[in-house]
């Protein structure tokens, strides 16, 4: 009963999203509510809600600040160098800068971090899309292709737990995959070059940048305006990188908590652009409703997983799915795993798969003669990789959705095909190669 009531959690929530009947936030947290209050854990949900509140609010401290640092940012006009190369390069052609979407999302994955990839490169490219009125569905699908297919590298999430899991090298797993993930990285831009053709033909072929907004130095004469230090532009700018640069850093090295880092980067951030009062007050007025939006969605995510977890219906789910596996399939079992594991990203959080479900597969297949490894390399090919942008179970998600504007139903019809595409695509390539079995 328990993984009957988790499909229907799962299924209900993405029906009454894709389909706009209630709001994402109200899905969140009342889908899981009543199959639990169904399943008989009415007394039980207030300590299962908040475990796993408990669980994503470093993520949700994090990512309220770090809202509030790139926002700040862009309002100092920190990007707006690497917004007139953008341009420039691209000739304002909305095709061009589709693929420069990708390609730049690419070489900002290379950190391993879903977060911080769609911090970086939602924060750069958006006013580059606003200026040339491209989609922001656009911006949000291609960015989720980029940053999903370099989850893959080692030291990402999904390899790391697959490799844990089953106790191999993540060159056991990733190696072998090398091909498949050029050949995903192949995909992503012939996928990007695709649909930033539908965009240049939907505006009508390369379109005129609207005029730059007024430096942020000259902004602060109208009310409730913040205003920026009166200081050499290039000074306040050579500053704004500098700490954008040792924030990164940071990040990467791990030197503190990622929360602790983006408070104490605003904080000072703040304070050197902004050094008065007033202006403090009205810029966090100004991006308040941002912050609420994002940090919102990530703690009613929080109370979804936390009741999913708590009630054991994630477990059942996995066992269910194990069980309907017929013995007929069972020397198949690495290409089916690859096959529907970017599917599954949007019903099983990733320590659920790989912990949960990774090893009954794993032994399941030893015992048809297969190796645990192939195993794992078809996981890694959609679970939580292509998959993870578009899967709410996932706080990275609505970062993406949060800062570029769109709505999860819409982002998960626009790119769905696409990002299965490139699964199916690194599938086929690592069946030809040998790294996953027929």
């Amino acid at each position: 009963m328990l993984a009957a009531l988790g499909f229907c959690t799962i299924g209900g929530f993405l029906l009454l999203t894709m389909f706009k009947r209630v709001s994402v936030l109200v899905a969140l947290v009342l889908t899981p509510v009543v199959t639990a209050v169904i399943g008989g854990y009415g007394d039980d949900l207030g300590p299962m809600a908040l475990d796993g509140l408990s669980q994503v609010a470093p993520t949700g401290i994090m990512i309220a600040f770090a809202v509030l640092y790139f926002s700040l940012m862009i309002d100092a006009g920190l990007f707006e160098p690497l917004i007139r190369v953008i341009l420039r390069i691209a000739k304002n052609d909305p095709l061009r800068v589709t693929v420069g979407t990708a390609v730049l999302t690419m070489c900002v994955g290379l950190d391993g971090d879903g977060a911080s990839t769609f911090l970086i490169s939602i924060s750069a490219l958006l006013p580059v899309y606003r200026r040339l009125g491209m989609s922001r569905l656009v911006l949000a699908g291609v960015v989720a292709l980029g940053a999903g297919v370099m989850n893959m590298i080692p030291w990402g999430g999904p390899t790391a737990r697959a490799a844990a899991t089953l106790k191999l090298e993540t060159s056991d797993i990733i190696t072998p995959l090398l091909p498949a993930f050029a050949g995903g990285i192949a995909w992503v831009l012939f996928a990007a070059y695709a649909i930033g053709r539908r965009e240049r033909t939907r505006l009508g072929g390369a379109v005129t940048a609207e005029p730059e907004p007024a430096p942020a130095a000259s902004v602060g004469d109208g009310p409730g305006t913040p205003r920026v230090a009166r200081r050499a532009g290039t000074a306040l700018t050579v500053f704004n990188l500098a700490l954008t640069l040792a924030l990164l850093t940071g990040l990467v090295l791990e030197v503190m908590p990622l929360p602790v880092l983006f408070v104490l980067a605003f904080a000072i951030a703040l304070l050197v652009n902004y050094p008065r009062w007033e202006d403090q007050q009205a810029l966090l007025e100004k991006h308040g409703n941002s912050v609420v939006l994002v940090t919102t969605m990530i703690f009613a995510a929080g109370v979804f997983t936390g009741i999913l977890t708590g009630t054991g219906m994630i477990g059942k789910m996995a066992h269910a799915i194990v069980e309907v596996i017929p013995d007929s399939l069972g020397g198949h079992l690495p290409a089916l795993v690859a096959v529907t594991s970017m599917p599954l990203s949007l019903v099983f959080t990733p320590d659920a798969y790989y912990f949960g479900i990774l090893p009954v597969l794993a032994g399941t297949a030893d015992s048809f003669g297969t190796d645990p490894a192939e195993v794992a390399r078809a996981a890694v090919l959609g679970q939580m990789t292509t998959g993870f942008p578009l899967s709410p179970l996932t706080a990275a998600t609505f970062i993406l959705l949060g800062m570029s504007g769109v709505q999860l139903g819409e982002h998960q019809r626009f790119i769905f095909g696409w990002a299965f595409g490139t699964t199916l695509v690194m599938t086929a390539v690592a069946m030809v190669t040998g790294a996953v079995p027929l």
